[in-house]
């Protein structure tokens, strides 16, 4: 069965750094592109980075572009989002998918982790 588990969220300050993580159970990590999304209240869930299976490719939302970085360790099943110079308008619920999405556009994923919580507050 697989399963995907997020950590790493927690309170910071704007301007300040996060670094989220994603580990997987119960399948092929390095079979699968990776994706990180956002969920805010009220405004869905949507995709925020994305990464190939062999992590050579990484794509984001215009919002994040240069703020955040995707990566992945596939020797350690652990998809990763440093995120830098934060603002309040990163705060959400973050969530790693394989399931792929597409930027400003959406998503029909089904099935989703418990996310981790980013709140970014003065």
């Amino acid at each position: 069965q697989a399963q995907l588990v997020e950590s790493g969220g927690g309170l910071v300050q704007p301007g300040g750094s996060l670094t989220l993580s994603c580990t997987a159970f119960g399948f092929t990590f390095s079979d699968y592109a990776m994706n990180w999304y956002r969920q805010t209240p009220g405004k869905g869930r949507d995709l925020v980075a994305s990464i190939s299976n062999g992590g050579g490719s990484q794509k984001y939302e215009n919002s994040v572009k240069g703020r955040f970085t995707i990566s992945r360790d596939n020797s350690k099943n652990t998809l990763y989002l440093q995120m830098n110079s934060l603002s309040p308008e990163d705060t959400g619920v973050y969530y790693c998918n394989t399931c792929p999405g597409r930027f400003g556009i959406g998503h029909s994923c089904k099935n989703w982790g418990q996310g981790t919580q980013v709140t970014v507050s003065s």
